[in-house]
């Protein structure tokens, strides 16, 4: 199992998730962040945005379907042809387990 933590836009999210749940990925757990990447924020005029407001989208999932996870959130998170800067990460870590609280059921 695997953990995907997908930051991306706010104005993403909706077909993201859509687009999740199409492909047969349901489970999601979505987080309102904030935060800044490589770019130290943006500037407008004289004013500078550190702290940019994200989504962040948590999923655990099978070894196997991280591939497909990932080509639905990159597809469809991205802004544009080619993409822009700010339109996300995705991270993906190990899971060593997991456990359903009302069934005591191990894994997914």
């Amino acid at each position: 199992m695997v953990l995907v933590r997908a930051i991306i836009r706010p104005e993403k999210v909706g077909i993201v998730l859509s687009e999740l749940l199409a492909a047969g990925f349901p489970a999601v757990t979505k987080m309102d962040v904030f935060g800044r990447g490589k770019q130290k924020g943006i500037a407008v005029g004289d004013v500078h945005y550190d702290e940019i407001p994200k989504e962040m989208l948590l999923m655990v999932i099978n070894d196997e379907d991280k591939d497909d996870v990932v080509k639905v959130i990159m597809r469809n998170a991205r802004t544009g042809d080619k993409g822009r800067y700010g339109d996300g990460r995705i991270f993906i870590s190990p899971v060593v387990d997991a456990y359903t609280i009302s069934t005591g059921k191990q894994g997914l």
